[in-house]
């Protein structure tokens, strides 16, 4: 017999979202935060480099990743099955912000 899947409303699409913007906004300060000391602030000088802004934006990167990983696998042991449809959706997107995130990191 197929198994019936029950499918989340519109509330709980809510609820994801408002999580979402909750948990990237964290994320954004904290990884901000962590790497203040890295990177270059005035980047119009003759001499500037791309290495230590390279850096910064890596360790950004990696840290983002590891923050939503982590995100990811406890999130799919505490939502309850219903609710679990929405996490790679929010995971995928979640991977494109990271990026997203870039441009007020270094503006």
């Amino acid at each position: 017999m197929a198994e019936i899947r029950q499918k989340s409303g519109p509330l709980a699409f809510l609820a994801g979202a408002a999580l979402f913007v909750a948990f990237e906004t964290a994320a954004y300060y904290l990884l901000r935060y962590a790497t203040s000391g890295l990177g270059m602030a005035n980047q119009l000088q003759p001499e500037n480099t791309i290495v230590s802004n390279w850096v910064k934006t890596v360790v950004f990167l990696l840290g983002h990743l590891t923050l939503v990983v982590v995100a990811v696998l406890v999130l799919s042991n505490r939502l309850p099955r219903r609710l679990r449809g929405q996490l790679m959706g929010w995971f995928y997107l979640s991977l494109l912000v990271g990026f997203a995130l870039l441009v007020p990191l270094f503006s």
